[in-house]
């Protein structure tokens, strides 16, 4: 291949293309590539939107989502799983009373309570469902599996007005 050849040109082309816009993202400059390169330029849309999590101190969903956050990070799918994190976890934001019906519960039926499950989520959201007599309440959906394999759970977490957790069920207080 020598240097007139035409496969050559486009190689060259090519090369000058790429290096032209890599000087120019690197500069911030806005490239068009002119309709005559060999290589059509294709500009790329990131799809991924920016988060934000926000919350109010002594917001029962913003206590029921700090709670849940930490649980299951400390209680996650990994070889390593914090269990020390997760007792100190229920202490501090269950009341008493029902950790004591809590752990009950899970004796009887071989899962972890506050997940009503025996594996840990992929993901959850959290919806304030309003006020309850004196106590709030706080739907919990919780996402496990992934793809086209995830199965949903509902669990409607009532917080008093001290901000302890004194109830998850799978069914509202209402």
């Amino acid at each position: 291949m020598n240097r007139k050849s035409p496969a050559h040109r486009r190689t060259g082309r090519r090369a000058a293309v790429a290096a032209g816009l890599v000087l120019a993202v690197g500069l911030g400059v806005s490239t068009q590539v002119s309709a005559q390169a060999s290589v059509p330029a294709r500009a790329q849309a990131s799809t991924a939107a920016s988060q934000s999590v926000s919350g109010t101190h002594g917001q029962a969903l913003t206590r029921v989502a700090d709670f849940y956050g930490a649980y299951i990070d400390a209680t996650g799918d990994y070889p390593d799983p914090d269990g020390t994190l997760a007792k100190a976890l229920r202490k501090h934001y269950l009341t008493p009373d029902f950790a004591k019906r809590l752990a009950a519960w899970e004796r009887r039926n071989g899962a972890d309570g506050v997940l009503r499950a025996q594996n840990v989520p992929a993901k959850w959201t959290l919806t304030d469902n309003g006020a309850i007599g004196h106590a709030h309440e706080v739907v919990v959906t919780l996402t496990f599996g992934s793809g086209g394999t995830t199965q949903k759970t509902k669990l409607f977490v009532l917080v008093e007005r001290y901000n302890h957790i004194s109830d998850i069920g799978t069914t509202s207080s209402r």
